[in-house]
């Protein structure tokens, strides 16, 4: 028996599906975690360490009822990257993160295709009232995605961790939502 999330939706874009991590997963992000490209969100980490770091993701579903998303290709199962809610404890505020797995998924609009509807339903279904993204600083390509998503710097807002270079994205609520 393969363990899976219980009531976890599952969104979906034209071009892609956002699913319930899979033990399956596993292999792609403990891999993502072991290179550079993992330098801003927490990496290079060994194996142990994106081990448990996996588990954390799945665990987070549990506690707060919502967490991140494993992106896929429709019709493709291969995980693409991780996309979606963030709140872990002592975060200051609810969190829209991604995280592309390879370089071949770049460019091509599908960290902005998968935030923008994680966006969409932390307004809409889990009635959020604020939503920031934490980028660090020199991730220039995660600071463009949040300026195309619309969110702006927010020079005033609490970081998670004084001692780390980020800065606070801070999206803006739908007119009806406001």
């Amino acid at each position: 028996m393969t363990p899976r999330l219980a009531d976890t939706p599952v969104l979906a874009t034209e071009r892609l599906t956002l699913r319930a991590l899979d033990p399956k997963d596993a292999e792609a992000f403990t891999a993502f975690y072991a290179t550079d490209r993992a330098q801003f969100v927490g990496g290079p980490l060994n194996d142990k360490q994106a081990w448990s770091f996996f588990g954390t993701e799945i665990g987070h579903w549990t506690l707060r009822g919502f967490g991140m998303f494993t992106v896929t290709r429709k019709g493709d199962n291969t995980p693409l990257g991780i996309v979606g809610h963030w709140y872990p404890h002592g975060w200051p505020e609810k969190e829209i993160g991604w995280v592309l797995f390879d370089e071949d998924s770049e460019g091509q609009g599908i960290a902005f295709e998968a935030a923008k509807v994680c966006v969409d339903h932390a307004w809409d279904a889990l009635g959020w009232d604020q939503i920031v993204s934490y980028i660090d600083r020199a991730n220039t390509a995660s600071v463009n995605l949040a300026k195309r998503l619309g969110a702006t710097l927010d020079p005033n807002a609490a970081i998670p961790n004084p001692e780390k270079a980020v800065d606070v994205y801070r999206h803006p609520k739908p007119r009806a939502a406001a």
